[in-house]
C-alpha cells in the first residue's frame, strides 16, 4: 500500500490544532478542588458556612445554588468583584454585600471548582483562562 505523506501531515496538523483550541479543564480537577477547599475555608466559609448553607436572609447558600450554577461568567465575576444589591438565590432574596476576592486567576478557578463541585452542586470545571477572560 502506498503511503500518503501529505494526507498524514494534514491529519496531524488538524489534530494538533484541535487540541490547541479546545478548552481543557484544569489538568487535575481534584487537585484544583483541594486547593479551592483550603481557600474557601479562609475567605468564604465564615459567611457561607462550612457546608455552603449560608445564613437565612443574610448570606445566600452556595449549596445547590441556582444563582451560582446558572451563569458561569457571573459566578466568576461575583468572586472577583463581589456582589452588591438584591439577588435571588433558590427563590429567596438577599441584599447583603459580598466583597470580591483579589486573587490570582488560578486561585479564583480553584475556589469556584470547589464550590461548583461540592455541596450538592454539579458544575463543569473553570480554568484560569476563563477567569482571566472574565476580568473587566
Amino acid at each position: 500500500m502506498k503511503q500518503m505523506p501529505g494526507y498524514l501531515t494534514l491529519l496531524s496538523i488538524v489534530c494538533l490544532l484541535s487540541l490547541a483550541f479546545t478548552r481543557q479543564p484544569p489538568a487535575d480537577l481534584k487537585a484544583s478542588m483541594a486547593r479551592g477547599k483550603s481557600l474557601y475555608g479562609l475567605y468564604c466559609q465564615s459567611c457561607h458556612g462550612d457546608q455552603g448553607q449560608g445564613v437565612e436572609a443574610v448570606f445566600p447558600p452556595l449549596a445547590k445554588s441556582d444563582y451560582l450554577m446558572a451563569d458561569k461568567k457571573r459566578a466568576i465575576q461575583s468572586v472577583l468583584y463581589g456582589v452588591s444589591g438584591e439577588i435571588k438565590v433558590n427563590g429567596k432574596t438577599y441584599n447583603q454585600p459580598m466583597a470580591g476576592f483579589d486573587g490570582k486567576d488560578e486561585e479564583v478557578s480553584d475556589i469556584l471548582n470547589y464550590i461548583r463541585n461540592s455541596f450538592g452542586n454539579k458544575g463543569g470545571a473553570i480554568n484560569p483562562d476563563e477567569v482571566k477572560a472574565a476580568r473587566k
